[in-house]
């Protein structure tokens, strides 16, 4: 008999201690009073979209700031769009809710708020839509960064290949989408990686599970095309910005070839949960000296100063959570 592989011997999610109130159909509600009939799950969830948005405590300014919370709410919309979703909220109700959710928890540490929007009324999911109306709800948690943590990532290239945009559109930040991501995810934890790096149909690199990619060749910046089957990253728009304009780091969209890993100087992944964490090998492979490389290394730190409200010249990238002096 086959034994089945330890996955919970491997590094597990922080522990996600529930807040107190999640918003949902316009209005706070308390945590535990948050129910919807069971006929409401399974088939309906399948057109849902949702956005993974962080919010970083700094503890000099007694201030929360959610990050790019404009550009992860666009998104939303856009995703909504490609669904046939026609959203009950507005921009600004939306923005509202997310940091009323904020204040009315509490919470003076890192977090992470998740917006979710699905068809109302049980529409099944094999159905034809046409503009139908989504409700949202929002739930938030403490998720502590790992910035500045010295986390290093080990790779695989998984066997499966990246959904393209005329099967099911990775541009659309969809829950069905990230079955792709899963079964790399799982395929990659089993064989004792952190992270499977997955190739698009054409046999070249598209994205990591659940994070986007970049490489470091001879000072160069270099990483995936939107049209090579990637989710348009917020995080990796911002990495873009940040290497080309603070560190002066040239930044070049391209094809990234599967050997071009084994040989590159330094290799991340960038996106909001994983934020920008160094990879060290691939397939086994050691990525230059095993180490955070460089380059890396500065654009994390900027990336921590960014986040936290330390960088003046990023302010419009954070939205206050609690009311300034």
């Amino acid at each position: 008999m086959t034994s089945k592989p330890d996955i919970k011997s491997q590094p597990q999610p922080a522990e996600r201690p529930h807040a107190k109130y999640l918003w949902h159909g316009g209005e706070l509600v308390e945590w535990d009073q948050a129910t919807v009939h069971i006929s409401m799950m399974g088939w309906t969830s399948i057109s849902s979209v949702f956005e993974g948005i962080r919010a970083y405590w700094n503890e000099e300014q007694q201030q929360l700031f959610v990050f790019h919370l404009d550009a992860h709410l666009k998104r939303l919309y856009q995703s909504m769009k490609i669904m046939r979703m026609d959203c009950l909220y507005s921009p600004e109700q939306l923005t509202e809710a997310i940091t009323g959710l904020l204040r009315a928890n509490g919470f003076r540490a890192d977090a992470y708020v998740q917006p979710l929007a699905y068809f109302t009324g049980g529409i099944p999911g094999y159905e034809a839509v046409w503009e139908d109306p989504a409700e949202v709800v929002i739930t938030p948690r403490l998720a502590p960064s790992n910035l500045g943590s010295g986390k290093l990532a080990h790779c695989n290239i998984s066997s499966w290949n990246r959904i393209s945009d005329n099967v099911m559109p990775p541009r659309a930040k969809a829950i069905s989408n990230y079955q792709n991501s899963r079964y790399v995810s799982t395929e990659s934890r089993v064989n004792g990686y952190d992270y499977g790096i997955i190739l698009n149909q054409q046999g070249k690199v598209a994205e990591a599970s659940y994070a986007c990619i970049f490489i470091i060749r001879d000072g160069v910046a270099i990483t995936p095309p939107v049209s090579a089957g990637i989710l348009e990253s917020i995080t990796r728009e911002t990495v873009r910005q940040l290497l080309e304009n603070e560190l002066g780091v040239p930044v070049l969209e391209r094809d990234v070839e599967r050997t071009e890993l084994y040989i590159a100087d330094e290799v991340f992944l960038c996106g909001t949960a994983v934020e920008v964490q160094p990879v060290v090998s691939v397939d086994r492979y050691r990525v230059g000296d095993g180490e955070t490389g460089p380059i890396v290394s500065r654009l994390e730190s900027l990336f921590h100063q960014v986040v936290r409200g330390n960088h003046p010249a990023r302010s419009h990238w954070l939205h206050p959570v609690y009311p300034q002096a």
